[in-house]
């Protein structure tokens, strides 16, 4: 390790390499602390060259090297399991003038989402993504793990956003690819395969991504429902509003936990909670109210129209990132469902639980015009008597066991409770067209029957 220290040392500068345990330790350690590993090494260079350079010393000393962002992922994606080399791209976080003219930016890997977000309304512009993480998630691992977020229902995944990558691939060779206009067709979407790739096929180290006007107007309401069943069918009828910008779906007993152990003000009482916002440039208040109408709620809808009662009707949503963590490391579950088979999958998930782990407090919420849930269970500190069966359970509803969060290292092995074995190893063969050595990203994505064959 000392010759690779010293050899990485030589590219990035001796202050940004450490081989200190602590240091190590501690970056070796998911954001839900329930998953950790062990690493040798923690680079962190500054540009795409050296990006290169350290892929090359580690690919040629026989080293496995893993891939850090902001490290919040919730799939043990960046956790390391072979004394790894840690490269870090924190410090990739050069970001270009604003394109007013073609609303675009050119950004580094590291940069961190909000500050992206300062970037885009300094310039009266927005970026489309945004997540309860903003503070720490950085752009690459959204790009790595195609990340969505609250307004997904109106600006897509981070595919939707990505106009073109700078990549290093394993073999250090550098690709960039941009779309500068507005068909191009020459050759394969290379950006669309890195998209999403979980950093298997390649460092991303610079982004271009496209930015969206403001919205002049926006409304936003919060409305309650006796049964979920109902809630459903009124995301039916708001997820076709013009302009709809948010539909959260959020578990009344999250809501009750955050009103007695954090002081929230804001709605509780009933079981299911149901948030909306439109945005456009017109007002488009009389259309929610019209349509909250016919949504029948059980109690009177809160609406905020001005910046500080938008912020109220926010705070529920805001107070479940808070809240499933008081318990400690809760259990979570990343899914999608037809909205046909939610209310069921919650039904048998809730009953599950509370059979399974008596203990446990099960919590959901999720970006539910396009079904995406996400369970979280708290104060279950053995995972190995729900995840298997909750997992099949998304499965056997119809589901998707990774909506947004990425398969990671964690989910590795449940591949093939959505996927076909030939989808995965058709995966797996452009993996190793890219990476033979299966040096980069050693543990996330691919099951270890694939991996590791007997």
């Amino acid at each position: 390790m000392d010759s690779l220290r010293a050899a990485l040392a030589d590219v990035v500068g001796e202050r940004f390499v450490t081989v200190d345990a602590d240091v190590l330790a501690a970056r070796s350690v998911d954001h839900t602390g329930r998953y950790s590993g062990r690493a040798g090494a923690l680079v962190r260079p500054a540009d795409t060259a050296e990006v290169s350079a350290v892929l090359g010393i580690c690919r040629g000393a026989g080293v496995k090297v893993t891939v850090q962002g902001g490290r919040t992922g919730l799939e043990a994606g960046t956790v390391p399991e072979h004394e790894d080399v840690l490269l870090s791209t924190e410090r990739l976080t050069s970001i270009g003038p604003v394109d007013r003219e073609n609303l675009r930016v050119t950004v580094g890997a590291g940069v961190v989402l909000s500050v992206l977000q300062r970037a885009a309304s300094d310039a009266g512009l927005l970026f489309g993504i945004d997540i309860a993480s903003r503070d720490s998630a950085t752009i690459g691992g959204m790009v790595s793990t195609n990340a969505g977020g609250l307004h997904t229902v109106r600006y897509g995944h981070m595919s939707a956003q990505v106009l073109g990558l700078e990549v290093v691939l394993p073999d250090s060779a550098i690709v960039r690819r941009s779309m500068r206009m507005g068909a191009e067709n020459c050759g394969y979407d290379l950006p669309a395969l890195w998209v999403g790739s979980e950093g298997t096929l390649g460092v991303v180290t610079t982004v271009d991504l496209a930015l969206r006007p403001v919205p002049e107007f926006r409304v936003t309401a919060i409305a309650g429902f006796a049964q979920l069943t109902r809630l459903i069918d009124a995301v039916r009828i708001v997820r076709r509003l013009t302009g709809v910008d948010a539909v959260e779906m959020l578990d009344g007993r999250g809501l009750d936990l955050a009103s007695s152990r954090l002081g929230f003000a804001g709605p509780t009482g009933l079981p299911w909670y149901l948030l909306v916002e439109l945005a456009g440039e017109r007002d488009l208040t009389e259309e929610l109210a019209e349509a909250l109408e016919r949504c029948d709620p059980d109690d009177e809808p809160a609406v905020g129209i001005d910046a500080a009662g938008r912020a109220r009707v926010w705070a529920a949503r805001d107070a479940f990132a808070e809240v499933v963590g008081l318990f400690g490391p809760p259990l979570k579950f990343d899914a999608a469902l037809p909205l046909d088979t939610l209310a069921a999958f919650v039904t048998d998930a809730v009953a599950m639980v509370t059979s399974r782990a008596p203990g446990a407090v099960p919590v959901l919420f999720g970006h539910v015009a396009d079904g995406n849930l996400h369970l979280n269970v708290l104060r279950c500190p053995d995972e190995s008597v729900l995840y298997r069966p909750i997992t099949e359970l998304i499965r056997d509803h119809a589901g998707n066991i990774a909506s947004e969060h990425g398969v990671g290292a964690h989910k590795r092995n449940y591949l093939d409770l959505a996927l076909g074995r030939e989808d995965i190893t058709a995966m797996w063969s452009i993996k190793r067209a890219f990476d033979p050595d299966d040096f980069l990203n050693p543990a996330v994505m691919f099951p270890d029957w694939l991996r590791h064959p007997r």
